[in-house]
């Protein structure tokens, strides 16, 4: 299957593009960089383009089975700018269909369903749901993946120097997920794939609030003895006001502390495989 990678190299879609050119799969990445996608897949195909311009989509979507998408919403961004999410998946449902495309995957995310709940609304949740609708009603088929929180927050998200953050008080607990074993489930999905449309919940082995997470990882992480740094969710709410970053910062975090997961995912363990990873194992592994 010749599959069109956008997003491969940031910090989840590394390991997903790594796994599928391991699992033999025809990879092509498409970047805005070049240079740095080609230093990361070296054996990879890697052609220039951007979400926003349609006709690299068109030129980079001929001759391709399927495209994955690992977008997101920028931290910094406002919701009348350009999304990756909103008019890049515009974009790339409009290219698809015009070169003939027969499989949308796309990485979207269990917490995004808050939206609603306990009076809590946000943009940038409304537009994850708006993309979701728009790749289940483009009449191609598709894949959607719905994780966790990956492990890899911690260390590339919630680490600054030698403190681990955490904001608010915690209260439902996440099933963590290794992002090398999403990539594994990614790369299984593509090779089960028919014409049928799959949506799959993704999580990890072990569920865990936010303060018990990062009391394991600190434990387990071998580089540097860590410490954890607490904030009141009041003060990041009241600097978001006047800095995006902050924003977005407390309304994912207010999300995360309550949105109330269960455990959804066995159909997807029976279909894609069971995860192996544990939080304390990957501390250990860094």
């Amino acid at each position: 299957m010749k599959i069109l990678f956008i997003g491969a190299t940031g910090m989840l879609g590394n390991p997903v593009a790594a796994q599928l050119i391991q699992s033999g799969f025809d990879i092509t990445i498409l970047a805005r960089d070049i240079s740095k996608a080609q230093a990361l897949f070296p054996s990879a195909k890697v052609l220039k383009g951007d979400i926003f311009d349609r006709s690299t989509l068109v030129k980079a979507f001929a001759q391709m089975d399927a495209v994955y998408m690992n977008l997101s919403v920028l931290q910094s961004s406002k919701e009348k700018q350009q999304q990756a999410e909103r008019e890049g998946v515009d974009n790339i449902i409009s290219a698809a269909k015009e070169t003939g495309i027969k499989r949308l995957a796309y990485l979207s995310s269990l917490v995004h369903f808050y939206e609603g709940m306990n009076g809590f609304s946000w943009w940038s949740f409304r537009i994850k749901q708006s993309a979701v609708e728009k790749i289940k009603t483009s009449g191609i088929p598709y894949t959607v993946f719905y994780p966790s929180t990956f492990m890899e927050t911690i260390p590339y998200q919630m680490m600054r120097g030698n403190k681990v953050g955490l904001l608010g008080k915690s209260e439902m607990p996440m099933w963590f997920i290794a992002a090398s074993d999403y990539a594994k489930q990614v790369a299984a999905s593509f090779e089960l794939a028919g014409n049928e449309n799959k949506e799959y919940n993704v999580q990890g082995p072990e569920a865990f609030i936010s303060d018990e997470a990062v009391k394991i990882f600190i434990a387990n992480y071998k580089k540097a003895k860590l410490s954890t740094l607490k904030a009141p969710m009041g003060i990041m709410k009241f600097l978001g006001i006047f800095i995006q970053k902050f924003n977005y910062g407390w309304h994912i975090c207010e999300a995360l502390n309550k949105y109330p997961e269960k455990f959804e995912s066995q159909q997807t363990w029976n279909e894609l495989g069971k995860p192996v990873t544990r939080l304390a194992d990957y501390a250990k592994s860094l």
